[in-house]
């Protein structure tokens, strides 16, 4: 079993996980135009294509933060994938057209596809997660919050002026309400297939 050879691109993700200006103007002198020439040609506009770009990036930046995105790939090609998919998202959500993505004309690796789709994967996970956080109450949004900024549960209960045993059993039935929103979601099960 062979392992995959890391890009000599993973310095723009690293660059972007270390908030590196240099990298981060590279990114966009180097690979922005060729989105934004796409998303003109495709019933977009330059605001819209900053949009992506910048969603893109977030994205990937979560991604790399948290689960450590290892690229093996040229990140053009992932780059741009990625923005593309974003881009045919939004086409599909502002009109009743069925957008299709012909892949093939962009590049022909695997790992372009397959670290695109873990990285929107991941993306609409995100998404998901955070209008789900989004629906519970102040009370849990709140300590829910606290937790994930502070590791202690004893340092979270003192911060919010509540007893230990309160916050934990309150982060638990938070825990469950948020678990019981995302699982209820039509889209949990699109992301899960």
């Amino acid at each position: 079993m062979s392992e995959k050879k890391l890009h000599d691109d993973q310095k723009y993700i690293d660059g972007l996980v270390q908030n590196n200006a240099f990298i981060i103007e590279a990114i966009y002198d180097k690979f922005a135009p060729k989105v934004i020439n796409y998303i003109k040609q495709n019933s977009g506009d330059s605001d819209q294509a900053q949009d992506i770009i910048q969603d893109t990036l977030i994205t990937i930046y979560n991604q790399a933060s948290e689960k450590k995105l290892e690229l093996t790939c040229p990140f053009d090609a992932y780059f741009f994938l990625l923005c593309k998919r974003k881009w045919l998202n939004e086409l599909k959500k502002t009109s009743n057209k069925e957008v299709t993505i012909k892949e093939d004309i962009l590049y022909k690796g695997e790992d372009a596809h397959e670290l695109a789709f873990e990285t929107d994967l991941y993306g609409e996970k995100h998404a998901l997660f955070t209008e789900m956080f989004n629906k519970l109450g102040t009370a849990c949004k709140e300590l829910l919050a606290a937790t994930f900024k502070i590791k202690s549960m004893e340092e979270v209960a003192e911060s919010l002026g509540v007893t230990y045993a309160y916050a934990r059993k309150k982060k638990s039935l938070c825990i469950g309400k948020l678990t019981e929103l995302v699982r209820e979601s039509p889209k949990f099960n699109l992301l899960n297939k």
